[in-house]
């Protein structure tokens, strides 16, 4: 009993320390990082737990309301990025893709490009890794029912996940993350 009773405390001693010790590494690091990173990397924790899916838990997800069909959310999507100094610069029918190559009818599921070519500019100046998170994308993806989707990345991680970005850069982004939450809340409604 008392051999197990030491064997424990011995363990706890070293915990204690490899927790110190790891904070005392991590505490400088962690004091660069945005005021944002705590709020940002706790909601992305809460998603992956609740999904145990990485990806679902950096994306976006609206439903499209019953009745809209595929071709009334593209056309919502495009006026409402418009009317927000978004360009749209591309489309990908990914569905055609898979019915060409199966010739198989496929799900519908498009990828459509939106950009901000000043905003753009301004993350390459910053980092070149940064034109990995270019075009902004939304996808509209039709389920197993036939019920529409639309997804797209959320851009939090990339605005408040790590050091602060350049002030200007920070206000773009957030700019452009909000259109593309904006256009994908009413394109799931239908405003144009």
């Amino acid at each position: 009993m008392r051999l197990a009773r030491n064997l424990f405390a011995i363990f706890g001693v070293l915990c204690l320390l490899a927790i110190g010790y790891g904070a005392a590494r991590l505490a400088p690091i962690l004091a660069t990082f945005d005021p944002g990173a705590p709020r940002v990397y706790a909601e992305f924790g809460q998603r992956l737990l609740a999904t145990g899916d990485p990806g679902m838990a950096m994306m976006w997800s609206v439903p499209v309301e019953d009745g809209l069909d595929a071709e009334e959310v593209v056309d919502s999507l495009k006026s409402l990025a418009v009317s927000n100094n978004l360009l749209f610069v591309g489309e990908s029918p990914f569905y055609q893709q898979i019915e060409a190559i199966t010739g198989e009818p496929y799900r519908y599921v498009n990828f459509l490009s939106f950009c901000d070519a000043r905003v753009g500019r301004q993350m390459l100046e910053h980092r070149n890794e940064y034109s990995g998170f270019m075009p902004c994308r939304i996808a509209l993806v039709e389920d197993a029912e036939g019920g529409l989707h639309l997804y797209s990345m959320n851009l939090d991680l990339l605005i408040h996940g790590g050091t602060p970005l350049p002030p200007e850069l920070e206000q773009s982004a957030t700019r452009v993350r909000d259109i593309i939450w904006s256009i994908m809340q009413g394109a799931a409604v239908g405003e144009f």
